[in-house]
């Protein structure tokens, strides 16, 4: 037997389809998020005002069971319509009555009631032009506060009178329907009697809306407007399906009306699940549709994320979808091939991972450097995931090609790494060079921090650099530090997105003395080897710049700032041990 399908993914791939086919019809249960009592819970607090001034005994009872006490005292069956007409007998004092529960009184200390999260998603679904029509049986306001928060301006009928001179549906961008007035209204409908039967224009206006819309129903039992319940009874058209959340719906009334419409049930623990997730599934819908991104949009979209907490799985999937590339480049280039000391077969697989990698390498840039750094956590998995791509190799295999399938890796951790040292983000550096590890499958190694494992020195070998064609023109001679060479030309673009083109080099040289140093005092046998430490950079006598810019920075960190903390109070001492570590092994004469 097959498996039917959720009847929420029927609902959002109609709606996605055919954007403002269906209509929404709201109860009183959309409200209850926003602290709005339904009917019965206005019923039960009415009775134990009328209980209360009978004393704390009978208000006692009243709150422990208020139908049993009010039967017991009034000897009459207890109802939302029969209490009001009791207590208010005219139209302007049940309006009195209503207020009271959707308005603090004057001098109350109470917080105002807002728009619940089922609102607010609504109104994003209007805003979006999905829905454009609302009929709603409530008396409050907070539909209309929700739309107005997202930007939209809609057409509110709450008397039939002004169902007559109303913009057509078809040419409003969203319209309200308030079936049963608003509160602020003395002729909103409440009792048996108003809810029996409704005007000509009311009529007219629900029977064009159920014969043209689809309809989702939300918060309305359908147990109480007989009104309502009968202008659905009798709308011929079906054109579109009715769908109705499974809460409200367990009634005899709504299941007639399922049923005689050939409607679905829609499971939601409450309206605002059915709401944010009708909209989540229409987002997911939307990014199913959309082109693929440019570079641009996705970096604009990435600054759009940073600030929005709402935003966090959206930032992740639109980083973390861009490994695909990368997994399937590693996996064409593989970790064998003998051609590998040819200029031009070198460059092809060089060039195959940094097409790869460049589509997300902006993104990092531009998200490392405006990141306040809420987003730490997803910058350092993201390295992780970027060295786990490299596997062990099936079968023969090469130390210099096999080493590439890190180089998309470690184009990641210099983009960040140098973006992190552009916006003056010393910890996440510190985090990118020492939290992410990788053991290599061949032997038994324990795993080493991303910095050691991305020295440049082991991921692009030397001569390989070297060895690469030339651009006509460009000098043929050998570059002293050909894996830094190699870095600096290919994310020199990049950087220039996220800081002035001046910047990039000293940034560059802060970078890697400072991923070399992270890894030194991780204990990794072999520091850094970079253009940081060309001659023009590193006077004989002196210590080199990145270390004097390093040191200044130490004269003002507080001792919880990372280099501070790892270098301690003596912090001058073990720069001195690098400096000349680096010199013996690393520096030309």
């Amino acid at each position: 037997m097959a498996i039917p399908l959720s009847p929420s993914v029927m609902l959002a791939t109609a709606m996605h389809a055919q954007p403002g086919v269906y209509a929404v019809l709201l109860g009183s249960g959309v409200s209850t998020g926003a602290g709005v009592p339904t009917g019965w819970g206005i019923v039960n607090e009415l009775v134990r005002r009328v209980a209360a001034q009978e004393g704390p005994e009978a208000e006692a009872d009243a709150v422990a069971d208020a139908e049993a006490w009010w039967v017991g005292r009034f000897e009459e069956q207890l109802g939302y319509s029969s209490l009001l007409q009791k207590l208010a007998p005219t139209a302007p004092t049940r309006q009195a009555i209503l207020e009271s529960f959707l308005e603090p009184k004057a001098g109350e200390d109470v917080e105002p009631i807002r728009p619940s999260r089922a609102h607010e998603a609504l109104a994003q679904l209007v805003k979006r032009g999905v829905v454009r029509v609302i009929v709603t049986t409530n008396f409050d306001r907070l539909m209309e506060q929700a739309l107005h928060a997202a930007g939209v301006e809609p057409q509110v009928i709450s008397r039939p009178s002004a169902a007559v001179g109303m913009r057509p549906l078809a040419h409003a961008p969203a319209t309200v329907i308030k079936l049963h007035g608003d509160y602020k209204d003395t002729d909103s409908l409440n009792t048996d009697e108003e809810l029996a039967l409704y005007p000509e224009a009311w009529t007219a206006l629900l029977q064009q809306i159920l014969d043209e819309y689809g309809l989702l129903i939300s918060g309305w039992s359908a147990d109480w407007d007989t009104a309502l319940v009968g202008e659905i009874e009798k709308a011929p058209g079906r054109r579109y399906p009715m769908y109705w959340d499974s809460r409200s719906s367990r009634g005899g009334n709504a299941q007639r009306l399922l049923a005689a419409r050939h409607g679905f049930g829609i499971d939601a623990a409450d309206a605002d699940a059915l709401f944010m997730g009708l909209l989540s599934n229409l987002e997911t819908l939307d990014r199913l549709a959309e082109p693929p991104l440019t570079t641009a949009m996705a970096v604009a979209r990435v600054k759009r994320f940073l600030p929005d907490p709402l935003k966090r799985i959206e930032l992740h999937d639109l980083v973390m979808d861009r490994l695909d590339l990368i997994q399937q480049a590693a996996k064409s280039q593989g970790a064998y091939n003998p051609q590998i000391a040819e200029p031009q077969v070198a460059k092809s697989c060089l060039d195959a991972y940094r097409s790869a990698t460049e589509p997300l390498l902006p993104l990092v840039a531009a998200g490392v450097f405006h990141d306040d750094g809420t987003h730490a956590d997803l910058w350092v998995r993201l390295l992780q995931h970027a060295l786990n791509v490299r596997r062990s190799p099936d079968g023969a295999y090469i130390d210099a090609v096999w080493a590439l399938q890190h180089l998309p890796a470690q184009l990641i951790l210099f983009t960040m790494a140098a973006a992190a040292q552009a916006s003056g983000n010393q910890r996440l550096l510190w985090r990118l060079a020492t939290e992410p590890t990788w053991r290599s499958p061949l032997g038994r190694r324990e795993p080493e921090p991303a910095a050691a494992v991305l020295h440049p020195v082991y991921v692009v070998d030397p001569e390989i650099v070297n060895r690469l064609p030339r651009d006509e023109g460009e000098s043929t001679n050998t570059w002293r530090y050909p894996g830094s060479h190699y870095l600096r030309m290919v994310l020199r673009p990049i950087l220039e997105s996220v800081v002035d083109e001046a910047s990039v080099a000293q940034i560059m040289d802060d970078t890697e003395y400072r991923l070399g140093l992270a890894q030194w005092l991780r204990g990794a046998r072999h520091p850094y080897a970079g253009e940081f430490m060309l001659d023009e950079r590193w006077l004989d006598d002196e210590p080199p710049m990145v270390e004097a810019q390093l040191l200044e920075e130490l004269k003002h960190a507080s001792t919880a700032e990372p280099w501070a903390s790892v270098l301690g109070p003596a912090w001058n001492e073990p720069l001195i041990k690098y400096r000349t570590e680096v010199a013996k092994q690393w520096r030309w004469p």
